[in-house]
C-alpha cells in the first residue's frame, strides 16, 4: 500500500484547495482551508493548534451534546465489534433500528410511530414526499401530486428535496426541476404587518386555483434555517394547519434542524403545539456522529403505502445499527443532561445580549427560538433593505477575526449552537459579534 505524501500540515492545505470539491466553495480558493483536527465539548481546534468556539453546530446546524463525547465513541466501538452492518431491507432488521424506533415513537405525539430511516435530512424529506403521493395514489386519488413549499426554504438537494427548496440558486445550471412543487411566500413577520392573515389567505387562493384533489402535501420548516432562522407568528402554523386538515393536505414538519431540542422542545412544532403527518428528521439525531436520518409517519398513512406491494425505495444504509445505536446513546444524553431545558434557558439569555446590538446601524432585527437564533443585517433600518454584500463580507472574515463559528445566510447570521452553552459560551458570542458589526459599512465594508 502507497503511503500518503501529505506529511505536513500545509500539504493538507493545499491538496484539499486543488482537489476536494467543496460545496458551496469557489476554486481558485480565495479563502484559506480551515482543516479541522479534533473538538471537544463547544471547542474545535484546527491543525494549527487554533481553538474555535463552535455557534454552528459543525457548521451545519447539528452537535447537539457537543464534541468529543467518550461515550458516544464506546458505543460505535461496541456495535462495530458487534454487528458492523447488516441491510434493513425485505424482512431483515437489527436489535439498535428497532430499539430507536421505539423511543423515537415515545417522543413523537401519539399516532406517530411508523419510522423509516435515510442518512441524512434531504433524503428524509425526500421519502416523505414518496410516502405522501403514494399514500393517496392507493386511496384512490393519483391526482393529488403537489407538494406545497415556500420561499426562502431549505429542504436538501436530491432531485425532489431540491425542487422543494424555495432558494433560486439551486435551481440553477442543473436542468429542469421536476414538476409537481408550489412555492408560497416565507412567513416573515419583519416585513410583513400581516404576516400570518397574508399566508393563510395565499394558502387558500391557492388550494383554490390548484385544486385540492391535486394537493398532496405541504412541506415546511418550523424556523426556516437557511431562511435566515425565521421565526413565524404564534398563530401562523395552528392556522396554517386548519386549513390544509380541512383539504385532506398532509403537513411535513422538516425537523432536520429544529428537531431533537433546538428549540427547547423536542420538536419545533410543538413550540405552537402543532401534530403533522409527518416529522422528518436527521442532523441532531446522532449529534453528527454517525449520517442517520429519521421520518416519523402517522400511522393510518403508514398502513395504507404498506399494504399491496409495500414501500419499495430502499437506502443501502437504511436502519445502519452503528447509527442507531450511537442516535440511542445520543439521545439518552439530551434527556439525562437536561438539554431541551437548557436550550431553552440559554436561548432566552442568548437572545436577550444579541438584542443588544440592536442600537448598531447595520442590525434590523434579532430573532430566535431555543438555540435557533438570527441576526437580520441591513443597509438602512427604515427600508429594511437586506445587506446582502454585508452577509458576505462578514462570513467570509468573522471567524478569522474573532475565532468564534458563526454561518451567515444572505444577509443574516445565524447561531445553532450545541445544547450545551453556558451563558459564558454566550457571552463570547455576543462580544464578537459585536466587535465585528461595529465595524460594519451596509456595502459590505469591515473597517479595520
Amino acid at each position: 500500500m502507497a503511503e500518503t505524501q501529505l506529511t505536513d500540515r500545509e500539504a493538507l492545505a493545499a491538496w484539499d484547495s486543488g482537489h476536494i470539491i467543496h460545496p458551496q466553495l469557489v476554486r481558485p480558493q480565495t479563502i484559506r482551508p480551515v482543516v479541522m483536527a479534533e473538538g471537544e465539548g463547544v471547542y474545535v481546534r484546527d491543525v494549527y493548534g487554533r481553538e474555535y468556539l463552535d455557534a454552528t453546530g459543525s457548521g451545519v446546524w447539528c452537535g447537539q451534546v457537543g464534541h468529543g463525547r467518550r461515550e458516544l465513541a464506546e458505543v460505535a466501538r461496541q456495535q462495530i465489534e458487534k454487528l458492523e452492518f447488516f441491510c434493513s431491507f425485505w424482512n431483515y432488521s437489527n436489535e439498535p433500528a428497532i430499539l430507536l424506533s421505539e423511543r423515537l415513537a415515545q417522543l413523537a405525539t401519539p399516532g406517530l410511530d411508523q419510522v423509516y430511516y435515510t442518512t441524512g435530512g434531504s433524503e428524509s424529506n425526500e421519502i416523505a414526499m414518496l410516502l405522501a403521493r403514494q399514500y393517496h395514489f392507493r386511496r384512490g386519488e393519483p391526482d393529488r401530486i403537489i407538494i406545497l413549499s415556500r420561499d426562502r426554504a431549505y429542504h436538501g438537494i436530491t432531485y425532489g428535496a431540491r425542487a422543494a427548496t424555495g432558494v433560486e440558486m439551486y435551481h440553477r445550471e442543473v436542468g429542469p426541476m421536476p414538476e409537481g412543487f408550489v412555492h408560497l411566500s416565507a412567513a416573515d413577520p419583519y416585513r410583513m404587518d400581516d404576516c400570518t392573515d397574508f399566508c393563510v389567505r395565499e394558502l387558500e387562493e391557492t388550494i383554490e386555483r390548484l385544486g385540492a384533489h391535486r394537493i398532496a402535501a405541504m412541506i415546511g420548516e418550523p424556523i426556516p434555517a437557511v431562511g435566515g432562522m425565521l421565526v413565524p407568528p404564534d398563530d401562523y402554523w395552528p392556522r396554517m394547519h386548519e386549513v390544509l386538515k380541512a383539504h385532506d393536505i398532509l403537513l411535513m414538519s422538516d425537523e432536520v434542524v429544529s428537531g431533537y431540542g433546538r428549540t427547547g422542545t423536542w420538536w419545533g412544532m410543538q413550540q405552537w403545539g402543532v401534530e403533522p403527518d409527518f416529522l422528518n428528521t436527521a442532523k441532531g439525531i446522532t449529534s453528527g456522529y454517525f449520517p442517520l436520518g429519521a421520518v416519523l409517519v402517522r400511522n393510518e398513512i403508514a398502513d395504507v403505502v404498506m399494504s399491496g406491494d409495500g414501500f419499495p425505495n430502499g437506502f443501502t444504509y437504511t436502519g445502519h445499527p452503528v447509527g442507531c445505536a450511537i442516535a440511542l446513546a445520543n439521545l439518552d444524553i439530551v434527556e439525562k443532561e437536561g438539554l431541551l431545558q437548557n436550550a431553552e434557558r440559554m436561548g432566552r439569555y442568548l437572545l436577550a445580549g444579541l438584542e443588544t446590538l440592536l442600537d448598531l446601524p447595520t442590525v434590523g432585527e434579532i430573532r430566535g427560538r431555543g438555540l435557533m437564533l438570527g441576526i437580520e443585517l441591513v443597509e438602512n433600518k427604515e427600508t429594511k433593505t437586506p445587506a446582502v454584500d454585508l452577509g458576505k463580507a462578514i462570513g467570509q472574515r468573522f471567524v478569522e477575526d474573532t475565532g468564534v463559528f458563526v454561518r451567515n445566510v444572505f444577509n443574516s447570521l445565524v447561531l445553532s449552537p450545541p445544547l450545551i452553552f453556558d451563558k459564558g459560551h454566550c457571552d463570547r458570542v455576543v462580544e464578537a459579534l459585536r466587535s465585528v458589526l461595529e465595524r460594519c459599512e451596509p456595502d459590505g465594508t469591515i473597517r479595520d
